[in-house]
């Protein structure tokens, strides 16, 4: 090869070439090596390696025979990578070493300025995860990006629910505010929300970040104002079992596409559209008030009153005055100034009425002139008082039982019975159960505090083996048992974390038999009784963690005789 043309090939090399012979003199040295070391080419051709190249080890190399590949060397304020390569002849020895380097002191520094903005970015992420109130981050098209630990603890929605999403999929009632800033370029300070699936209510400030004077894309800081407003509403003494409320739920809450719940998903869709009295029936847990909430907020009712009572939590004399409501004087202990009754708070709005089959024969009779007749007279008074009220009702008790043993009234039950929508157990739509438990962990995780985001597929199967007595009240209870058992770093609930399940599908030596509501019952005995166990006989974090109110508490435990 022509000496000149060489010599051209070699100094065009990015990479930086010095070559020795066998006695470690320099034989050839490019221009990129050159620059490297800033020497010139004349000053080094011929001399020796050792005390012309600083920190070299080609002489090593030269007596050894090994190559050295990919070494980190340092030359002055240099950083260069190299690869010393011995170059042999046929019969083994070492006539030459060749240096491959390169200069990679820039990309040294790169990688220590990434390393510093990595630190960074780890002690910015502790900070927003150490914050109480959630913290969401969207682009400038209104995307989220980042959320921080109390986000899924108040929303109930982890980061892979929401991260990459328009910033409306965690708002349940009202407008996404980062999507506003992002359009309008300005602030937005304590606007109400309710977000999440289980409708938290939050005071939200979004603010638009600038860098360099161009927008891209908002800060937003989620309060939750929920647990003030609960310790206020629990100063009403029948706060837990008489709610004025609005409906919380409609019917894309309801989880689950089986045969059976779409029958009575599209039977509560067609009566939402009438004026007429509904029946819920189905065994307890098994998602009667969510229907309930779901047919009012559908109905042309849905933004008056929407008033729950559950008739097995108060005794007569107590459910009769609270749902007709008194005159001042009416009877010893009356309230000053009288009561209007549920039915009252209830008027162009809906009532439901939860275990109607517990309510007490006096009061029945009572009621139904009010269906007949749509008036009411509150106690102490004589004058009538004209109502439009829609009634729903729900009852997992057998009323035609109850009716053959004169403990229901018949002519009551017909005129509730004119729409029966039967809700099924779970143990009846199984296939319901993976997109159930993903609702329900993501409601738990708002009531918690906790970042669960899925379940494992053998934990999965467990539960789909069960025949659960107790419904989908029962696979909350089991789910928020699981949560409980988990560590505070873990995600997914495991088979592991799951509480004993006694009765599987498919063992029917292990289910007893017997009248359906007794069997009901002996269950739930059974588990506020290891409830209690639980708590220490602390009556206040049972209630709590079976989802009932104190006094429902006390009305079971008497029931049970506990």
């Amino acid at each position: 090869m022509n000496e000149h043309l060489f010599e051209e090939i070699v100094n065009s090399l990015v990479e930086a070439v010095l070559v020795i012979d066998s006695n470690g003199i320099i034989i050839l040295i490019n221009d990129e090596a050159c620059r490297i070391l800033d020497l010139k080419k004349e000053e080094v051709i011929g001399k020796p390696v050792l005390g012309t190249i600083p920190n070299t080890r080609l002489h090593i190399v030269l007596k050894t025979g090994e190559p050295e590949y990919d070494k980190i060397q340092n030359l002055n304020q240099k950083t260069i990578v190299t690869s010393r390569i011995p170059l042999k002849s046929e019969n083994g020895s070492v006539y030459a070493v060749m240096a491959v380097f390169r200069d990679i002191t820039t990309v040294q520094k790169m990688a220590e300025e990434v390393t510093n903005l990595k630190e960074i970015e780890a002690l910015l992420t502790a900070i927003i995860d150490s914050t109480h109130d959630a913290i969401s981050v969207a682009d400038d098209k209104g995307r989220i990006v980042l959320v921080n630990k109390a986000y899924t603890r108040i929303t109930g929605m982890s980061p892979k629910d929401v991260v990459g999403k328009l910033a409306t999929v965690d708002i349940a009632e009202g407008s996404s505010l980062h999507i506003e800033v992002a359009r309008t370029r300005k602030p937005i300070y304590n606007a109400r929300l309710k977000v999440g699936p289980a409708r938290k209510e939050v005071i939200v400030n979004i603010t638009p970040l600038f860098v360099k004077g161009e927008c891209k894309g908002s800060v937003g800081v989620k309060h939750d104002i929920s647990e003030i407003e609960r310790l206020a509403n629990e100063l009403e003494d029948t706060r837990r079992i008489l709610r004025y409320v609005k409906a919380r739920y409609n019917f894309d809450d309801i989880a689950g596409s089986s045969p059976k719940l779409k029958v009575a998903i599209e039977q509560a869709k067609r009566v939402a559209r009438t004026r007429m009295t509904v029946l819920l029936r189905g065994p307890s847990g098994t998602g009667k008030e969510l229907f309930a909430h779901a047919i009012h907020n559908a109905s042309d009712r849905a933004k008056n009153s929407f008033v729950s009572v559950n008739c097995a939590a108060l005794p007569e004399s107590i459910l009769e005055s609270e749902l007709f409501g008194y005159r001042e004087g009416a009877f010893t202990g009356a309230k000053k100034g009288g009561k209007r009754g549920l039915l009252i708070e209830a008027d162009k709005g809906t009532l439901f009425l939860d275990e109607i089959g517990k309510m007490d024969i006096a009061i029945q009779s009572k009621f139904l002139r009010f269906l007949q007749d749509k008036e009411i007279t509150p106690l102490g008074s004589t004058k009538p008082i004209k109502l439009d009220v829609r009634v729903i009702a729900a009852t997992n008790l057998d009323l035609e039982r109850l009716v053959e043993e004169k403990k229901f009234l018949a002519d009551l039950y017909y005129r509730l019975n004119v729409v029966p929508i039967i809700i099924p157990p779970l143990s009846e739509h199984i296939e319901d159960i993976p997109e159930i438990t993903r609702v329900v962990i993501m409601k738990l995780n708002q009531e918690y505090g906790r970042m669960v985001e899925d379940i494992e597929p053998d934990a999965l199967k467990i539960l789909m083996n069960y025949s659960w007595p107790g419904n989908v009240r029962e696979l909350e209870n089991v789910l928020g048992r699981s949560m409980i058992n988990m560590e505070p770093q873990e995600r997914v609930i495991k088979k592991e974390h799951l509480p004993e399940l006694t009765k599987p599908t498919g063992t029917s030596a292990s289910v007893k038999t017997g009248r359906l509501s007794e069997l009901i019952a002996e269950y739930e005995k059974q588990i506020i009784l290891e409830t209690l166990k639980k708590h220490s006989g602390n009556k206040t974090e049972a209630a709590k963690e079976l989802g009932i109110s104190i006094r429902a508490l006390y009305y079971k435990i008497e029931k049970y005789g506990i």
